[in-house]
Formats: structure tokens, C-alpha cells, sequence
């Protein structure tokens, strides 16, 4: 099992920072799982638990200079390894005017990712500051654990508001209550409500547009019969939306949101090369 890799195009070390500095405010730890193309950053909190859960994926091709791999066994040419990000991001930190950052698996006295970030100097030599990051290594029987979580037949699907608008109202919203209720029509209307016996505020937005699959996929045919006024709802934990938004790094091309009423609220976050999943479950 062997992965070596390197990054000397400074514009893809900072996005890549900026991506993993996102998932760390999601994710106290999460699997890293490496393929020959892909990385994916992988956080399964059983949903039935309360938990939320991310699924974030980003081609090698457009981050790395070089990407060696190779993977348990030759069928299954993949590594999984358990990490917290938080830890990653502490290494890329001071990558911001590196000529270069390697990353490779070692197993010294126990397995890590070694971070070694190539720093300029005024000398002929130059510097290099190195990281080791404790990894735990997934066993292949444990692998079905950590799939792509099935996206759930939704109610409504519609695109988000403006990240940062969003977030400045959930911020104050927090204030107020554990949890939101998150609702939206298929005629591109979404509100975001608190209610206590306090105090009642409800934010509207419209005009948000849904997606071409509202109504076009096979599965949401019933979407066609369907009141377009007609609101799904779910209510969940503002922490969660919160981080998500607080986060946000990545400054997604689309953002939208899918809703199964009173189950589940599923996030996709897109940019060309990375997309971002993140779903939170519902609060009886």
C-alpha cells in the first residue's frame, strides 16, 4: 500500500487548503478515501443517530502535479484512511507561499501522512517544513461502511440563496433557538423559521429557481401533479446548518438544497472540480 503526491502550482495548493479547511469545520474526523482519480473526504455519522453526514469529492487531476497510488490489492486499487482534517489543515497552513507541498502514507512507528511543505529562502537551500499526521488505516471488510450515502427521493428541490446572506441570518437565528425549520415549494420560494414560545421569525426568500430534475426525473414524476405553492418542510439542528455555511470556503458555482419532508434536508455544494454533499436529518 504506497501514496506519494505533490502540489507546485500554488493557485491549486491554496484552493486545496481552502477545501480542507471547509471540511475541518465539519468534521472532528473523517475517512480519506484515495483513488486512482479521486479523493473523497468522508464523514458517516449514522444518520439515525442524529448525525449529520458529508460526502466531498475532488479530482486529483485538477489539484495535483503528481498523484502515485496503490491501493490493498490489485482489485481493489484503493487506500481508506481515518484522519482529522483539522490536523491537514494545520499542515497547509503554512503552505500559502510554498514551492512546493508533498504528501506521502508512511509507516514509521505507526501509519502517517507525512506533509512536507517546501518553503522559499533567501539561500540557495531551501527549507523544508515537515508534518506527520497520524492516520488510522480502514480494513477492506470495513469499506461498505464508508459508500456514497444514496440520495433519498425528494419532496422539493431548489437552489440556495447566497451563501453569505444565508449565513448572516442563520447567525442571528442561533441566537434565538436550537433549530430551524427549513422549507421550500417547487416555485423557487424557501423560507427559514424559528419558533418558540418566545418569539416567532420567519426569513423569506423567492425567486431562487429549482433545478431542471425537480420535474424531469422519473423518480420526482409525482413532483408533476403537485401543488407548486405547496411547501416541504423539515426542522433541523441550526449548529448543523450553521457549520455548514460558517465553513463555506469553497464558494460553490451551484448550491442548492433537496428536501424530504420531516426527514431529511441534503445539501449539494458544486464548483467545477469539487462537489461537496452534506446531508442533516430531520428532528421528530
Amino acid at each position: 500500500m504506497r501514496f506519494r503526491a505533490k502540489i507546485v502550482d500554488l493557485a491549486c495548493l491554496n484552493h486545496f487548503s481552502r477545501i480542507i479547511n471547509t471540511i475541518a469545520k465539519l468534521a472532528k474526523t473523517c475517512i480519506l478515501r484515495l483513488t486512482v482519480c479521486k479523493l473523497y473526504f468522508i464523514l458517516s455519522d449514522k444518520v439515525a443517530n442524529g448525525g449529520a453526514s458529508m460526502w466531498c469529492e475532488l479530482s486529483q487531476g485538477n489539484f495535483f502535479d503528481e498523484f502515485q497510488m496503490e491501493g490493498v490489492a490489485a482489485e481493489h486499487n484503493e487506500i481508506y484512511l481515518e484522519l482529522m482534517p483539522e490536523n491537514l489543515s494545520r499542515a497547509l497552513k503554512t503552505s500559502q507561499s510554498a514551492k512546493a507541498v508533498k504528501i506521502k502514507l508512511t509507516n514509521k512507528h505507526c501509519p502517517c501522512l507525512r506533509v512536507a511543505v517546501e518553503l522559499p529562502s533567501l539561500s540557495s537551500s531551501s527549507r523544508i517544513v515537515t508534518h506527520d499526521i497520524p492516520v488510522g488505516v480502514i480494513p477492506r471488510r470495513m469499506w461498505n461502511d464508508f459508500r456514497e450515502p444514496s440520495v433519498p427521493d425528494f419532496d422539493v428541490s431548489i437552489y440556495l440563496p447566497v451563501l453569505k446572506t444565508m449565513k448572516s441570518v442563520v447567525e442571528r437565528m442561533k441566537n434565538l433557538s436550537n433549530f430551524i425549520v427549513i422549507e421550500a415549494n417547487l416555485n423557487g420560494e424557501m423560507n427559514l423559521k424559528i419558533e418558540t414560545d418566545l418569539v416567532s421569525v420567519t426569513t423569506h426568500f423567492k425567486d431562487l429557481g429549482n433545478p431542471p430534475w425537480a420535474s424531469e426525473d422519473g423518480c420526482q414524476s409525482s413532483a408533476q401533479g403537485r401543488d407548486l405553492e405547496s411547501m416541504a418542510e423539515a426542522c433541523i439542528d441550526i449548529k448543523k446548518l450553521q457549520q455548514l455555511l460558517a465553513g463555506q470556503q469553497v464558494n460553490p458555482t451551484k448550491a442548492l438544497c433537496n428536501i424530504v419532508r420531516k426527514r431529511i434536508v441534503h445539501f449539494i455544494l458544486l464548483q467545477e472540480e469539487v462537489s461537496l454533499q452534506y446531508f442533516i436529518p430531520a428532528i421528530a
